[in-house]
């Protein structure tokens, strides 16, 4: 054991002392020969088609090992460091956040390779044996808000947001909020919803943390409720209660089209044309995030991530498990994001 404790702090000190991190030969250094990958439950299915398909091409190759963990806990475990201990990819439904960039550079993950792997919806869906109803993003906002505008709130039933819709009580399954579907919800669809309020949309030149609050933060008095990782769960749940609303990702709700469809939103219906063009306002790209360091350490990653890229293609296999293919501007930058390694600057995140 003491042995052992002496290796790993002479390995770290090795590290510190290393300024150029894709040649830190100790850092993932030969410990490990699968592929680790962490993070988002919607970007997951994807990556295990991609990471069979990986192993399949070449018998030599081991099996990636993935856990989801939501986009949030995956990069949270990604830029813990850099070492065989931690992982080498984490997927996303988002992009990174600034502040999770900055905890991997303060962590020594200097170098972060980002490459946009397709896209996906934010669907609301409901059962096909429940009321049917549409809505808008600031219908959604009015209902879920803890202060829907700054005011208390008062909602029990969709009609109380809007008479328009149905005397059913507002419940809502949704993601947690380590889940990069979360973040998502909260930038495309309750902000959205609260910006229909010009004085909403004013108050965040004047004071983002209390626009963000306003606009973002989710009641908890019961009408929504956290349902983990797993979206597979929420489907099964709005086929159990099928006047419950679920939010989850498009992907889901395509492969139980049997059981759920999916929510008109302004007018728009979640669609791969809508999502693709944008029109949807569910729209979201996703992710993977790969450690530079541990390219050269750690058999297969560039091998990993064109396999991906080539599952994601128009016609892809994975588009045929209900990932939307990244438009074409998109998808060549991501081809040149896998190819030349360059890593990000994050000078662009939010």
């Amino acid at each position: 054991m003491i042995k052992k404790i002496s290796l790993v702090a002479i390995s770290a000190l090795a590290l510190a002392a290393c300024n150029d991190q894709a040649s830190t030969g100790g850092a993932a250094g030969g410990s490990r020969q699968e592929i680790r990958i962490v993070g988002s439950s919607t970007v997951f299915p994807f990556a295990k088609a991609a990471s069979e398909a990986f192993a399949k091409a070449d018998p030599s190759r081991k099996s990636p090992v993935l856990e989801s963990t939501g986009t949030g806990g995956g990069i949270e475990q990604f830029c813990k460091g850099v070492g065989a201990e931690t992982p080498d990819i984490a997927n996303a439904s988002r992009r990174m956040k600034k502040s999770e960039f900055e905890n991997c550079q303060k962590n020594g993950v200097k170098d972060i390779v980002e490459v946009q792997v397709g896209i996906d919806g934010l669907a609301l869906a409901q059962s096909n044996k429940g009321t049917k109803f549409v809505l808008s993003t600031a219908d959604v906002y009015k209902a879920l808000a803890a202060n829907p505008f700054g005011k208390p709130q008062t909602a029990k039933l969709w009609s109380d947001v809007n008479p328009s819709l149905p005397k059913l009580p507002i419940s809502v399954y949704g993601p947690p909020t380590t889940s990069g579907t979360r973040d998502s919800f909260h930038e495309l669809i309750m902000e959205s919803g609260c910006k229909s309020d010009a004085t909403m949309k004013a108050l965040k030149e004047t004071d983002e943390d209390k626009y963000k609050a306003i606009c973002t933060e989710i009641r908890t008095d019961g009408a929504f409720k956290e349902q983990g990782e797993n979206d597979n769960l929420i489907v099964q749940k709005l086929d159990s209660n099928p006047n419950m609303v679920g939010i989850f990702g498009y992907s889901y709700m395509e492969e139980n089209a049997s059981k759920v469809h999916g929510i008109v939103m302004n007018g728009v219906s979640p669609t791969v044309a809508t999502i693709s063009d944008g029109s949807y306002p569910g729209a979201r790209k996703m992710f993977i995030y790969v450690k530079k360091a541990h390219i050269d350490k750690i058999p297969g990653i560039k091998e990993f991530i064109a396999e991906f890229l080539k599952g994601g293609a128009v016609g892809g296999y994975l588009t045929k498990l209900g990932m939307i293919a990244s438009t074409e501007a998109d998808y060549k930058a991501a081809n040149e994001a896998a190819n030349s390694l360059n890593p990000m600057t994050g000078a662009d995140l939010k």
